[in-house]
């Protein structure tokens, strides 16, 4: 079982680095941070590469329209070389919202955006000569990004969830960061990576599928029923509170009766009804919940069901809590 950490830096990002080492020492395989309209992921990637030794660092996610991929390209070289060769690129679209009325950019064609990024990101990180002739960029001078390169290729996943996306992640990319995705599909989902990849011409490509996995441990306590509340919250949120993206990926991998009970009520201003109505079904199939040791068995029958590195989120406590609550999950 394969197992990594969604750590920002948090409101003390002395204290999170030092989680972030026991994580690492402990055998966690990946180590992301996101980005929407709170702090920056660079400096905090350049801590992360210059206070750790093995552990793979990366972005989940990082939008496609607030950097040139030029410019994104310029940032990993620096942090190619303080990690010696250790960065992964997460990519997604975002929205409209935070495109449009955070960063002032016109949030146009996104699909096709996120395409040609990855494509002239992989051409400077490779080191060859920038001509490029797309539908949004043309880059003719033959630039070429010079640095002391680990590698030629960093990794780079795409947090997908339409068909579309996922089709073209398989056609581009390395990896998916899927969220809420529901265990019994993480083989048709590799399925549908490896048929953008044949239509391509990559056929054979090897994908890593790195979902999201919110888990959540019950102890038999009162604050069991706060606990179950707040799994079903997350699934809430991004029903009736992210745009339409989710709760229609959500209605076509086969939770279609809960999204429309919980769009109904959040219609009629009804949020404890919006939560209610998320199943029990609906939470085991997309996250991790009970004991410590049936928590630990949900996370292994994923694994088994075909997630490759499971992406967990901090929690929260001090140092020594997250520190034994990071191995107890690792036992």
């Amino acid at each position: 079982m394969r197992l990594g950490l969604l750590a920002g830096p948090g409101d003390d990002w002395r204290e999170s680095l030092e989680k972030v080492r026991i994580a690492e020492d402990l055998g966690y395989e990946l180590i992301s941070t996101g980005e929407a309209w709170g702090k920056g992921s660079m400096p905090w990637l350049a801590a992360l590469a210059l206070n750790t030794s093995k552990v793979t660092i990366g972005t989940s996610i990082l939008n496609s329209f607030s950097r040139t991929p030029a410019a994104l390209a310029q940032d990993f070289a620096t942090l190619e070389e303080m990690s010696e060769g250790r960065m992964l690129l997460g990519l997604g679209s975002s929205g409209e919202y935070v495109i449009e009325h955070f960063h002032g950019v016109p949030f146009k064609k996104p699909l096709r955006r996120l395409r040609e990024y990855i494509e002239i990101f992989d051409i400077l990180i490779a080191g060859e000569k920038l001509n490029y002739e797309g539908e949004i960029f043309n880059l003719q001078r033959g630039f070429r990004l010079d640095y002391n390169r680990p590698r030629t290729k960093i990794p780079v996943y795409v947090a997908a969830i339409t068909p579309k996306s996922i089709h073209q992640t398989g056609e581009v990319a390395d990896g998916i960061f899927p969220i809420h995705w529901p265990r019994r599909l993480f083989g048709q989902l590799r399925e549908d990576l490896e048929v953008g990849a044949k239509d391509a011409g990559r056929a054979g490509h090897a994908f890593t599928v790195a979902p999201y996995t919110k888990t959540t441990v019950l102890d038999g306590s009162a604050e069991d029923e706060a606990r179950w509340r707040e799994a079903r919250q997350l699934l809430q949120y991004y029903i009736n509170r992210m745009g339409v993206f989710y709760w229609q990926m959500l209605e076509r991998n086969g939770f279609a009766d809960e999204v429309a009970k919980s769009r109904a009520a959040w219609a009629e201003r009804d949020a404890e009804g919006s939560i209610t109505a998320i199943s029990d079904e609906m939470v085991r199939e997309c996250q991790a919940i009970g004991s410590m040791e049936e928590v630990r068995e949900q996370l292994k029958a994923r694994d088994e069901a075909g997630a490759d590195i499971q992406m967990l989120y901090m929690p929260p406590g001090d140092t020594a809590e997250v520190g034994k609550w990071l191995e107890a999950v690792m036992k």
